[in-house]
């Protein structure tokens, strides 16, 4: 094949760390798997019977690119009350990834900046750079909170957008409700876009779920159903914010995605009702069960939020550190994936207990080379 064929923009883009990791478990004879970022619990009866129930009447076909009306309105009625905004529009994606991959096609351009916090979920850099921005990355080490004066300096006139996760992907850090409210009148004062990855949103430990939306009503945010409700490999997302930009996005979906799948929206308006309340409790159980039981031996930020814990590599580096845990037969993602340092790794206590158990005694076993 000439290679003259590949589009520089995908030259600029490595396979992710996490996905190297999952092919390398493969390989492996029964892992403890403390790497995917996937609820371990099973989609809920009442979703999984409305899927079936939407296939058996034929709901198999595509929708409108901006999701069937009934998931919208009730994700709508909801918003209204939250945040009471008069020009806020609902869109349904396919996916959280597919719904940010929209946000960046749909608002940069080449040579726009777009400032992330290290570390970052992975795949941000690399939407970015396939949007045709730059990223722009500002070390939050080693608390992971916001510096909003080091967020002012780092805007130039090339500043198109600012992507925030709270709860955050690899950390589970929470930045505090007042850092919330000044990055998004920061953001309003500079004219930048603020978008919020909400993905998390439900796993809200130790205090209420902040969006900044609450402070900036022209806020982008993006959210989805993957985490919440274990059904990551249906793809349901959902974006909303100013109609304009809601627009363009629908147009871009129109012609890439067309739409988010079917069935998965049918189940979803029975989703959106489902009380998740007992799931964030029991992971806040796992939290609390795997912080207590490795706090002697790791350095780390007891996570607020999200199910990762983001512990600082004993000895060697993150890679070195995980590559050791990967021949005692326990998969972890070097911290390098995420982040522009390899001095940490990420661990998701979305697992079994007994599981997370294992890998426990495995990491303390060899906290010490």
């Amino acid at each position: 094949m000439s290679e003259h064929w590949i589009a520089d923009r995908a030259r600029g883009i490595e396979m992710s760390g996490v996905r190297k990791i999952f092919e390398l478990g493969r390989s492996l004879k029964d892992p403890i798997n403390l790497s995917i970022g996937q609820p371990h619990f099973p989609v809920p009866e009442p979703v999984r019977a409305a899927a079936h129930a939407a296939i058996e009447a034929g709901q198999n076909g595509y929708t409108v690119t901006q999701g069937i009306p009934e998931l919208r309105a009730k994700i709508k009625t909801w918003l209204d009350d939250q945040l009471r905004h008069a020009d806020r529009e609902v869109l349904i994606t396919s996916g959280t990834s597919g719904g940010l991959l929209l946000a960046l096609t749909a608002t940069i351009n080449p040579g726009d900046e777009v400032i992330l916090f290290d570390p970052y979920f992975v795949a941000y850099p690399a939407m970015v750079t396939f949007a045709g921005g730059s990223p722009v990355v500002i070390d939050t080490y080693p608390d992971f909170e916001l510096d909003i004066d080091r967020v002012d300096s780092a805007i130039t006139p090339r500043t198109k957008a600012i992507l925030v996760n709270s709860p955050a992907n690899p950390t589970g850090a929470m930045p505090s409700r007042q850092s919330l409210h000044d990055l998004a009148l920061l953001a309003r004062e500079r004219n930048v876009l603020l978008i919020s990855d909400e993905i998390y949103r439900v796993f809200s430990y130790d205090e209420p779920f902040t969006s900044p939306a609450e402070f900036n009503d022209e806020t982008l945010v993006v959210d989805g159903f993957g985490k919440a409700y274990g059904m990551t490999g249906w793809r349901l997302g959902f974006a909303h914010g100013p109609r304009v930009l809601i627009e363009q996005m629908s147009k871009l979906q129109q012609f890439s995605y067309v739409c988010a799948p079917s069935v998965a929206q049918h189940a979803g308006v029975t989703a959106w009702d489902f009380d998740t309340s007992a799931i964030t409790v029991d992971y806040r159980r796992k939290r609390d069960r795997i912080a207590a039981a490795l706090r002697e031996r790791f350095e780390f930020v007891i996570p607020k939020g999200a199910f990762y814990l983001f512990p600082k590599a004993p000895w060697g580096n993150g890679t070195e550190f995980v590559t050791a845990m990967v021949r005692q037969n326990l998969l972890l993602i070097p911290g390098a994936t995420f982040s522009g340092r390899d001095t940490h790794f990420r661990i998701s206590f979305a697992a079994a207990d007994d599981v997370l158990d294992r890998g426990v005694e495995i990491l303390n076993r060899h906290a010490r080379r």
